[in-house]
């Protein structure tokens, strides 16, 4: 880069249109042009808020009657081994374990359906109920009970699906929030779900939300990935994402 191209950086109104363009397909921070040897202080401040935003959006909590409400079908509540959210965060094995006492429906041979709370309460209570409302009419097994589980980690679907006797685990969870979005939501699938299974043995779809993957294809490929656990009998590393490719929407 050149000095000219330096100085019209450094103006965020005379961006280049190389950087003009690339911002509109992301939501990264790229161009921020510079002041001296640091970044101009609108870029400072704006990732200031972000990180304040990221480290908020980490100790949210489910507002989990509205939760219920939101998914409008009967469901169970549960609570990891973590009694609260510092536990939580400072011991994650508590969180991949069921509460002592904890009861749950049985269901063999059912798809077990767990909205979890994570590392971002606000993805979960943004999008879950609408990724839910989508995937119920293209499971290709029975839905299991909808389970809401607070103070959650991935792992804690397994132990949930093992006493519902479920063959698959769907959990839906709040991703890590980042500097540029702080409402992510996961979708982590695991056939023949047990306590022990490992991140190697499920399947993730990341990102869902209105700014990355829709809801109609984030239910769509969870659906397709389930057909194709059930065919081969397992998830993760076994099972290759083959579903067809769609058009990129325009941005």
């Amino acid at each position: 880069m050149n000095a000219r191209d330096d100085a019209a950086l450094n103006r965020p109104s005379h961006a280049p249109a190389l950087w003009r363009d690339l911002r509109r397909f992301t939501d990264a921070r790229v161009g921020l042009g510079r002041a001296g040897t640091a970044v101009p202080t609108a870029a400072h401040l704006d990732f200031q808020e972000a990180h304040a935003r990221a480290r908020d959006a980490v100790w949210s909590a489910l507002d989990v009657p509205a939760l219920a409400a939101a998914i409008g079908l009967p469901v169970t509540l549960v609570h990891s081994s973590a009694p609260d959210r510092r536990t939580y965060l400072l011991r994650p094995d508590l969180g991949r374990r069921l509460a002592d006492g904890v009861t749950l429906p049985h269901a063999p041979g059912s798809v077990a359906l767990v909205v979890a709370d994570g590392l971002c309460a606000i993805g979960v209570q943004r999008h879950a109920p609408a990724v839910l409302q989508r995937l119920l009419p293209m499971l290709p097994l029975p839905a299991g009970p909808v389970v809401i589980a607070e103070q959650a980690r991935v792992a804690l679907g397994d132990d949930i699906a093992e006493r519902i006797g479920a063959a698959a685990v769907v959990v839906m969870i709040g991703e890590r929030p980042g500097l540029s979005t702080t409402d992510s939501l996961g979708l982590y699938i695991t056939w023949a779900p047990r306590r022990g299974r490992t991140d190697a043995e499920r399947n993730c779809i990341s990102n869902v939300r209105p700014g990355g993957m829709g809801y109609d294809d984030a239910a769509a490929k969870a659906a397709w990935l389930l057909r194709a656990a059930q065919g081969l009998g397992a998830t993760g590393v076994a099972l290759k994402d083959e579903m067809p490719a769609t058009a990129l929407p325009a941005p």
